[in-house]
């Protein structure tokens, strides 16, 4: 009888299941920005009715209210996952009381892991700055490139170049970040042998993928990847789809679609990888949907989907989180987007 219940509550609890002997997983978090199910589906549709995210071993949903708004945004959506904690809409790395708060990619890097960020947006936006940054305002790019610039984050690619030497303070952080080594191409990133990198791929935003964005979202994380890799110790990854949202904003599918389809490659890159490690937690998950997105009408054969959007801004609408490799049971169900960082911290902390 004893052993019976032992089992159940092994079962029933597993935040609580982790052996004191097993070895650390890397992590690889994956954000499209503004992913709700409409563009998952219009994606899939527009692929040949497939998504890699059909390779998830499990599913779950997320609430995605601030502390005080039904609709949040980035940089509230982006702190829950990464901190734990509900905080106001526009604030980055700060409770409700504006309390500096610890991140999982901190956490990680504290704990031995490499740590690597990136994203389609410039690398100081909302939702990667939420992960290595406190400010009160996500607009306030300046001081959290500065913050950036000493938060010893191993790699991190994304735009954003003027807000480290082109400042109002005229500051040039690349001079003063002497530790690290600037790429200016993907060949230049891949021949760099140093734990420290950075890779800023435009001088503002990157424009978007369906105006010819290169180099692809694919290709920087499997370099990435490959690089974190080499070390021989656990990583932390934050990959972030940002322009899935701008397309929902502008109520603009071939945007929003070409983002999307970029994201899923991505996701197949990862998977591979994932299933080749075996020791690799894999979490993919939106922080909010944007545009109320619905599909109207289409075609299979075709690939072709014609969407309806009922806003330009961000939906309360739950989100799906979709998960892959060791420990990713603990992602399913249904739950408040809080619970990102307490299932990952269970990870890593034993």
């Amino acid at each position: 009888m004893f052993i019976k219940i032992t089992m159940v509550i092994v079962l029933l609890s597993p935040l609580y299941s982790l052996s004191q002997e097993s070895k650390p997983p890397n992590i690889i978090m994956m954000i499209g920005d503004g992913m709700g199910l409409s563009q998952i589906s219009s994606g899939m549709y527009s692929n040949n009715n497939y998504t890699s995210l059909e390779r998830s071993q499990h599913v779950g949903l997320i609430k995605t209210h601030s502390f005080d708004n039904l609709l949040t945004d980035s940089a509230a959506a982006g702190t829950a996952m990464s901190s734990g904690v509900k905080t106001y809409n526009r604030v980055v790395g700060l409770d409700e009381k504006f309390s500096p708060v610890n991140t999982i990619l901190e956490i990680c890097r504290d704990k031995g892991y490499m740590t690597a960020i990136v994203a389609t947006s410039t690398i100081v936006h909302a939702t990667p700055a939420s992960y290595y940054s406190k400010v009160k305002s996500r607009y306030e790019y300046d001081e959290i490139a500065s913050q950036l610039s000493k938060s010893n984050i191993n790699f991190f690619i994304g735009g954003g170049e003027k807000f480290f030497n082109d400042r109002s303070d005229k500051r040039n952080l690349i001079n003063e970040m002497n530790d690290y080594f600037f790429a200016n191409s993907l060949e230049s990133f891949k021949k760099m042998n140093s734990n420290k990198i950075g890779f800023l791929t435009s001088y503002d935003d990157p424009i978007g993928k369906h105006e010819g964005r290169k180099p692809s979202l694919e290709d920087l994380v499997q370099m990435t990847v490959e690089k974190l890799k080499s070390f021989n110790k656990p990583f932390f990854l934050l990959v972030e789809g940002s322009q899935i949202d701008w397309g929902g904003h502008d109520n603009d599918s071939e945007h929003m679609i070409s983002e999307m389809l970029e994201f899923d490659r991505t996701i197949d890159k990862v998977f591979d990888f994932a299933d080749y490690d075996r020791n690799t937690t894999v979490v993919i998950t939106a922080d909010h949907e944007t545009g109320g997105v619905a599909i109207i009408d289409g075609n299979l054969e075709d690939s072709k989907v014609v969407n309806k959007y009922v806003s330009e801004d961000h939906t309360a609408s739950m989100v799906p989180v979709f998960s892959f490799g060791p420990y990713s049971s603990l992602f399913s169900g249904v739950y408040d987007n809080t619970e990102i960082f307490d299932k990952l911290e269970a990870i890593i902390i034993k």
